[in-house]
């Protein structure tokens, strides 16, 4: 591909995520109302990638945007099952930016444009292991359990069907529940 192409399609990225991104805010992130996919790395002017959102409701890219290897924020726009066990690893930073706090989210949910949830769904996994710090899960569901083995896990206004299970006592005392609601057992592992 052409430079001249793959800065168009940069560009073309960017400015389908300007809209999404232009609604987010340091306090509370949100996802518009979409359906639309994006879940490349786009570059910024200096030709450097930048880690872009994916919106998606297909399973297998569901799991890629929360791997190592994928974006710092994951917005579901419909029911979605993923059958294996899953793992969200890697540090990421609030808005894709390294100049930014370390956050990464998963949205279970869309908004319209005065920021009021529209729809929320639900993520069916047999088991979530969280590694990467300051995850966030945000309205909507996680059926499954969850594991967290880093600092910072968060839910707001969302439920987790199954167990909660920290990996240290120091990990359970540095997460943010108090929004969300734990239908299973939340536990320190033995």
């Amino acid at each position: 591909m052409s430079l001249l192409k793959k800065k168009f399609a940069a560009g073309a990225a960017v400015v389908a995520l300007g809209g999404f991104l232009g609604a987010c805010d340091d306090a509370e992130e949100t996802v518009e109302d979409t359906t639309e996919e994006v879940t490349d790395e786009v570059s910024d002017e200096n030709g450097d990638a930048v880690t872009a959102a994916s919106i998606t409701d297909q399973a297998d890219q569901v799991v890629a945007s929360l791997s190592e290897d994928g974006n710092w924020l994951t917005a579901l726009t419909a029911d979605v099952t993923v059958e294996e066990d899953m793992t969200v690893a890697g540090t990421f930073y609030d808005g894709g930016e390294e100049s930014g706090d370390e956050y990464r989210k998963l949205a279970l949910y869309t908004q319209d444009d005065e920021r009021n949830v529209t729809d929320t769904f639900t993520l069916t996994v047999p088991m979530m292991t969280v590694e990467s710090p300051n995850f966030r899960i945000q309205e909507g569901t996680l059926d499954g359990d969850v594991y967290v083995d880093a600092e910072g896990f968060e839910l707001a206004n969302s439920t987790v069907t199954g167990d909660v299970t920290f990996s240290s006592q120091e990990m359970m005392d540095a997460a943010m529940m108090d929004e969300g609601t734990v239908e299973g057992e939340v536990s320190v592992e033995e």
